[in-house]
């Protein structure tokens, strides 16, 4: 038998279950598995020892462990880390590694309610932002410096394009294409998402790219990826794409500038969302990529009711 991965914890001795996230491996994306691997490690550490932790009822007294918590754990993160345990549980028994009917114990417990701890919910999670306010805080961009050049490069394509952070990280120039579509000439990215099985493609406004060309022939390193790092003051570029933390760091740096409290990367997204809605929900839906419009609906579209919207109904 190959030798088994550990899920290692802040505990005396290591839990080794007989299976582990390597079950996942060609389901979820290396980063998906990655916080698969930390919320199993956080219920391997409230279970104590691997008899427990493959007995549905300390799964069931680990729910309610979160629930009760002092750190107040919104019911959005229990229900994920209640959901990555029973993946796992499901897909060791699909695979041999574990009874069906211990599995099927597992999936039967069910997760936390949102309305019994909707006062957990952050009250900032999602932003709105108006068209006006993106321009202004795009502008802030200084393009007498290199920095600047890429960072609003960086900002109208995350602005015009609703990609996801990890996307956008990562997002290389020959994802950057031509499209012609009813004798009109414009610009798409080709990526691929968390939920996509092939590429999808995704907006991208005229001037996102001639933002990209004009970072592109200024910047001082050869690269494939259009979004690089910068190492210290100076700064010195590096060919390596620059990362989502850092992205979320210059992203506030800019809301902040503006005077734009608690926006965030994924507002973006829901900029994006917003504003297509406006013309048609379908466009926001293909444009995003979601596979249910009812996504886009419920979290993407952040319209807000204004005055007058029923005065000439009848």
């Amino acid at each position: 038998m190959a030798e088994q991965s550990v899920i290692r914890i802040d505990a005396p001795a290591a839990i080794t279950l007989p299976f582990s996230t390597d079950l996942l491996a060609g389901q979820l994306r290396d980063s998906s598995r990655a916080m698969y691997a930390r919320d199993i490690a956080a219920y391997l550490a409230f279970a104590g020892s691997a008899e427990a932790a493959l007995d549905a009822a300390t799964f069931a007294r680990w729910r309610a462990a979160l629930a009760a918590d002092p750190r107040q754990y919104s019911p959005h993160t229990i229900n994920r880390m209640l959901s990555a345990v029973k993946r796992l549980m499901k897909e060791a028994a699909e695979q041999g590694k574990l009874d069906h009917e211990t599995a099927s114990a597992f999936a039967d417990r069910r997760g936390v309610t949102v309305k019994a701890l909707k006062e957990r919910l952050h009250p900032h999670a999602r932003t709105y932002i108006a068209p006006e306010d993106m321009r202004r805080l795009i502008g802030l961009a200084d393009t007498t410096t290199i920095k600047g050049l890429r960072d609003k490069a960086l900002l109208h394509t995350l602005a015009s394009s609703g990609i996801r952070l990890s996307e956008l990280s990562r997002l290389q120039v020959d994802q950057v294409k031509a499209s012609h579509v009813n004798g009109r000439v414009g610009w798409i990215l080709e990526v691929t998402g968390k939920t996509d099985e092939t590429p999808r493609e995704a907006p991208l406004s005229a001037e996102a790219k001639q933002a990209i060309d004009t970072w592109l022939a200024r910047r001082p390193v050869d690269s494939p990826y259009i979004f690089t790092a910068a190492n210290g003051r100076g700064p010195r570029w590096t060919a390596r794409p620059i990362a989502e933390e850092n992205i979320e760091k210059l992203i506030g740096q800019y809301a902040q500038r503006a005077g734009l409290a608690h926006v965030k990367p994924h507002d973006f997204r829901r900029f994006v969302g917003t504003q297509l809605a406006r013309q048609d929900i379908r466009k926001a839906q293909k444009a995003l990529g979601h596979k249910s419009i009812e996504t886009t609906a419920r979290h993407y579209v952040l319209d807000k009711l204004e005055p007058g919207w029923t005065d000439h109904l009848y």
